[in-house]
């Protein structure tokens, strides 16, 4: 099973406390990150893109850094970790994505991917004045089908003169290509979702679900298989947790209740009624399992809470789920988590045996 980090190009992780970790996103803190990640044997190091937070006391996600100029500069420093940026495909028109991302990929020696997000949180665009409509919500993958395209077309061949509903081009150009196959992910949970991964990405992200239920997300890497087999296509499923671990389950979950003790209310609300915004798209999106109450204190996210050994176990377990290629990883505390998960979890995980025999090789 892969491993990647979702690193914090946002002020304070995913936390939403004004009791854990307080820090603004810098390079040097992400730079540190991956190198140890890297150092670790992680396989990727993913950015998202947040272009208006969610204020409270801990004014969460109010300072941002954006993906590919961070992911740049973190493919200059890097060797071998896959590097993703996140294009908020409202915002740049595909074709100068593809040489964006063409030209990360030389700078990172073909360790280079995209993810799309069409954007579900209508005030980061409506403040620039771009906001397509609340229609756009029952849309967005009708335009993202047609944005793939371009990319596909200018990262393949070098030119595109698609005539769709929302681009026009016009033999346009872009070269060089990427010298290695560009991959695209996603992070469709609704059925159109899931449908644009299974026609056009190589991997899907998902949320893991609750506490300590390492298996939970089962149904929803299902029906992303199941998808994928509709279209004739392997599509896996990278799953998102964060871990909180210690060297004890007690310990490991009197950081977990610190850390919901701390919620910042105000900013919650915030991602509550954002999340109410789309009434076109489902019950079943990311953004309706962010603003669940279980643990809206980490957006929701699936959560490993326990001593090193035991979360290694549910790593593990996450590995038995059909579908499951990989998981993306956040920490409390990124630095130490990484540490804490290289010295200490991974050795432990048989899906990552083959992390401790190549370190023995190279020993």
């Amino acid at each position: 099973m892969k491993v990647g980090v979702f690193i914090p190009i946002g002020n304070n992780g995913w936390l939403i406390s004004t009791t854990a970790p307080q820090y603004k996103p810098t390079f040097e803190l992400n730079k540190a990150i991956v190198l140890k990640a890297e150092h670790y044997q992680f396989d990727f190091a993913l950015s998202m893109i947040k272009l208006r937070g969610f204020g409270g006391k801990t004014e969460f996600w109010d300072h941002n850094l954006e993906s590919f100029t961070l992911m740049a500069g973190l493919a200059a420093v890097t060797s071998r970790i896959e590097i993703y940026a996140t294009a908020a495909t409202l915002t740049l028109p595909p074709a100068i994505v593809a040489r964006m991302a063409a030209t990360v990929d030389s700078i990172s020696g073909g360790r280079f991917g995209v993810n799309l997000v069409t954007g579900w949180q209508k005030p980061e665009y409506e403040q620039m004045g771009i906001w397509p409509g609340d229609d756009y919500f029952a849309r967005r993958y009708d335009y993202l089908t047609e944005y793939v395209t371009v990319l596909r077309d200018l990262w393949g061949t070098g030119k595109s003169d698609l005539k769709g509903e929302f681009f026009t081009m016009n033999d346009c150009r872009v070269s060089p290509q990427p010298q290695s196959p560009m991959k695209v992910i996603c992070a469709g949970q609704s059925d159109a979702g899931m449908a644009f991964s299974a026609q056009h990405a190589d991997y899907n992200f998902c949320f893991g679900k609750g506490v300590n239920t390492p298996t939970a997300f089962a149904p929803t890497a299902a029906r992303m298989k199941s998808a994928a087999d509709l279209a004739g296509r392997d599509v896996g499923s990278y799953v998102l947790f964060m871990v909180i671990a210690d060297e004890t389950d007690e310990a490991a979950r009197e950081k977990w209740e610190r850390y919901k003790d701390g919620a910042d209310e105000e900013a919650l609300a915030w991602l509550t009624t954002q999340s109410q915004q789309d009434k076109r798209s489902g019950s079943d999106t990311n953004v309706r399992q962010m603003a669940d109450p279980t643990s809206a204190v980490n957006i929701n996210m699936g959560t490993l809470v326990g001593s090193y050994a035991n979360v290694a176990r549910m790593l593990d377990e996450v590995a038995t789920v059909p579908g499951t290629q990989g998981v993306l990883l956040t920490f409390d505390d990124f630095l130490q988590g990484i540490e804490n998960f290289g010295e200490r979890i991974q050795p432990l995980m048989s899906c990552r045996s083959h992390i401790a025999l190549s370190a023995k090789e190279v020993a």
